[in-house]
């Protein structure tokens, strides 16, 4: 059978193509873009409603409120004073420094020791354990147990007659007023605070650990390094990420401690153990000065942070980019 096409040709008529205007292609694109941008607003609403109302209203609201005198209830009884709430909390004879941020800093100090050093041995023995699932339950305990409920407990073994003191009268040593006592009160609630709050830096430090290489070990005790040299050369250094997560999370946590103070001690014996937000508190809701509680929250963010900004610029300074 003989060819007739012609050469070069496939014996298919291809149909013209319509030439468009590059514009309606880019016009095109732009209304697809802003339509799938409307459809994730649209998805994104109901929780940036949630985000509005209960964090930027109030936030606002409480930024009027540190540069105004207010006693509440009545919204047409707020008066602008300007910066005087934040003068006050600073002027000579105040509370507010000294002892309250005072107090503050150390509690939130002394919780991050006492937890990180904790934490940090018991991950260490844990990840030679076996059944080591059943022992981070045991210590995760405390953290899903309320506030109140630890710290009624607790508060019943620091009594005179308490199991604290019971074991330190059988082994010879006398009784201890612990909330008692304004020089005890304040140490007693922060071993509480760190107890507590032990059982997620456990989980944290503990996944920490199950990531550093074994050969590491391993080369380590071929060299003869000791626990100690092992330690410092290499945990620490490979756990910085986890330690910097637990250190940052404890101190906001030992900043902001308002419930456990609260059921414990109340702020006292005096103002021993008295801390900025059970202060905010007790300026809001129990003496009606709504700005100076307000301007005390300021005041706490930001020492929260300075503090904060302090940690990641350290751990960065050691190597660790945060």
């Amino acid at each position: 059978m003989v060819n007739t096409l012609a050469p070069g040709t496939t014996g298919r008529t291809d149909s013209p193509r319509i030439a468009r205007p590059a514009g309606e292609g880019r016009d095109r694109t732009r209304r697809e873009r802003r339509r799938r941008t409307a459809v994730a607003y649209l998805f994104l609403a109901p929780a940036l409603l949630f985000f509005a109302v209960f964090l930027l209203l109030p936030l606002g609201f409480a930024l009027l409120l540190s540069t105004s005198r207010w006693a509440g209830f009545d919204l047409g009884g707020i008066e602008p004073v300007g910066l005087d709430n934040f003068a006050a909390l600073f002027a000579d004879g105040s509370t507010f420094l000294v002892p309250v941020l005072t107090n503050t800093l150390l509690f939130a100090l002394g919780t991050v020791v006492l937890a990180l050093a904790g934490s940090l041995l018991v991950a260490t023995c844990l990840d030679r354990l076996r059944f080591q699932g059943l022992w981070r339950t045991l210590y995760f305990l405390p953290i899903v147990t309320t506030v109140v409920a630890v710290g009624n407990v607790w508060k019943y073994m620091y009594e005179p007659g308490g199991l604290v003191n019971g074991v330190l009268n059988a082994c010879g040593l006398g009784s201890v007023a612990f909330l008692q006592d304004p020089d005890t009160a304040l140490p007693s609630v922060v071993v509480v605070q760190a107890w507590a709050s032990v059982g997620t830096a456990i989980l944290v430090l503990t996944a920490g650990l199950k990531s550093v290489p074994v050969s590491y070990y391993e080369a380590a005790a071929l060299d003869g390094a000791g626990p100690g040299t092992v330690l410092r050369r290499i945990t620490l250094p490979l756990l910085r990420p986890s330690l910097l997560f637990v250190c940052v999370t404890q101190f906001l946590t030992g900043l902001q401690s308002f419930a456990l103070i609260s059921v414990m001690t109340r702020g006292g014996p005096g103002d021993a153990t008295d801390v900025a937000a059970l202060e905010m508190y007790r300026q809001a809701f129990s003496y009606g000065d709504w700005g100076t509680a307000s301007a005390a929250a300021f005041v706490l963010f930001g020492v929260v942070l300075a503090v904060t900004l302090a940690q990641l610029w350290f751990f960065r300074r050691t190597g660790e980019d945060a």
